[in-house]
C-alpha cells in the first residue's frame, strides 16, 4: 500500500500556513481535479485527497492533533501527549513479546503497560481502552399533564449500538427545552471505557386547552355576561385539577386573572402562576325572558363602549 501524503504536501503548503491560505489552495485544487471538470482517470481519487487533507486543516482541533500525531491522530485517544506517543512509535518499531506476565516489552526494556496503563488501567496498550462513550440526546414528547404531574416512561433509543429501552421517571413540573441528564445511559465506551450520558430534551405537545409559557400556564375562562358584569367565584381548569377564580365586577373580555403558584410545579421560590383569560360568552339562543331582560337592560343602560371618554 503507497505511503499516505503529508496534508500540507497535498495542498502545497507549508505546515506554518494561515487558515485563509488553506481554503484558498483548496478552492484552487477542488477546481482543478473535480471530477465534473476534470475528466482525466485519476482525478477522481486526486480530488478526493485533496478534500480529505482540506477537512482535517480547515478545522482547529483537528489540524491541532494533526500537526501532534500526524496521521495516527484518528486512533490516538484523547489524553495522550505527542511526546507520549513518540516515544511509543518509537519503542513499536523493535517490540517483541516479553517472557513475563506483562504483556509487551520493547528492545530497550520499555514496558507499554506502564507507559500506557495508567492512563487505560490495566492492559491499556493491548486493547487501547478506556475510550468513553458518546454522550446522546433523544427529544422527549410530553403532554401539559404528564410535565405537570410528571410521568414514568420507557424509552426506545436508536444508537450505533442498536435499539434499547430505557426507562426513566420524569419529575414534576419539567418545562419545554428542558434538558435532564441519565447518567451513563449514553453510547457505550470502548475497551472497558465508562458509557456516556443520555440527554433528555423535554419538548411540551400543544394542549387545545392550555398554553404553557416558560413555568407559566395560560386557560382560557369563559364567562357569562352577568358573571362579568356583577362579579362571581367560579371554577377553572389547570393540569392539578379544578381551582376557584374570584371574577371582579365590571370585567371585560381579555382581562387575566393571576392564580399565583398554581402553574408549573418547581422549587420554592420558582413556581410558575395560572393566568385565566376572560372570554365572555353569550347564549346562542335566547330565551323569551332572557331576551325582554336584555331589552330592559338596553332601555336603562347609558354605557357606550365605542365612547372615547
Amino acid at each position: 500500500m503507497a505511503e499516505r501524503r503529508d496534508f500540507y504536501e497535498v495542498l502545497g503548503l507549508r505546515p506554518d500556513a494561515t487558515s485563509d491560505e488553506v481554503q484558498r489552495a483548496y478552492r484552487k485544487l477542488a477546481r482543478t481535479y473535480h471530477p465534473d471538470i476534470n475528466k482525466d482517470p485519476g482525478a477522481e481519487e486526486r480530488f478526493k485527497e485533496v478534500s480529505e487533507a482540506y477537512d482535517v486543516l480547515s478545522d482547529p482541533e483537528l489540524r491541532k492533533r494533526y500537526d501532534a500525531f500526524g496521521h495516527d491522530f484518528r486512533r490516538v485517544p484523547e489524553g495522550v501527549d505527542a511526546e507520549t506517543w513518540a516515544r511509543a512509535g518509537t519503542a513499536r518499531a523493535g517490540a517483541r513479546p516479553g517472557a513475563g506476565e506483562r504483556g509487551w516489552f520493547d528492545e530497550d526494556g520499555i514496558d507499554f503497560d506502564d507507559l500506557f496503563g495508567g492512563m487505560f488501567g490495566s492492559g491499556g496498550w493491548r486493547r487501547w481502552g478506556s475510550i468513553p462513550g458518546a454522550d446522546q440526546e433523544f427529544e422527549l414528547e410530553l403532554s401539559v399533564e404528564d410535565a405537570y404531574n410528571g410521568v414514568h416512561r420507557w424509552l426506545t433509543i436508536a444508537g450505533p449500538e442498536g435499539t434499547r429501552s430505557v426507562e426513566v421517571t420524569i419529575p414534576p413540573g419539567v418545562i419545554d427545552g428542558q434538558r435532564i441528564r441519565l447518567a451513563d445511559q449514553g453510547g457505550q465506551g470502548i475497551g472497558g471505557g465508562v458509557a456516556g450520558d443520555l440527554y433528555l430534551v423535554v419538548r411540551i405537545a400543544p394542549h387545545p386547552r392550555y398554553r404553557v409559557e416558560g413555568r407559566d400556564i395560560h386557560v382560557q375562562l369563559p364567562l357569562t355576561p352577568w358573571e362579568a358584569a356583577l362579579g362571581a367565584r367560579v371554577a377553572v381548569d389547570t393540569p392539578g385539577g379544578e381551582a376557584k377564580v374570584r371574577v371582579p365586577p365590571g370585567t371585560s373580555s381579555g382581562r387575566r386573572l393571576r392564580l399565583r403558584g398554581r402553574g408549573m410545579p418547581g422549587p420554592p421560590g420558582r413556581k410558575g402562576d395560572l393566568y385565566a383569560e376572560v372570554r365572555i360568552v353569550l347564549p346562542s339562543r335566547l330565551t323569551d325572558e332572557e331576551e325582554r331582560l336584555f331589552e330592559q337592560l338596553a332601555a336603562t343602560s347609558t354605557f357606550d363602549p365605542r365612547s372615547r371618554s
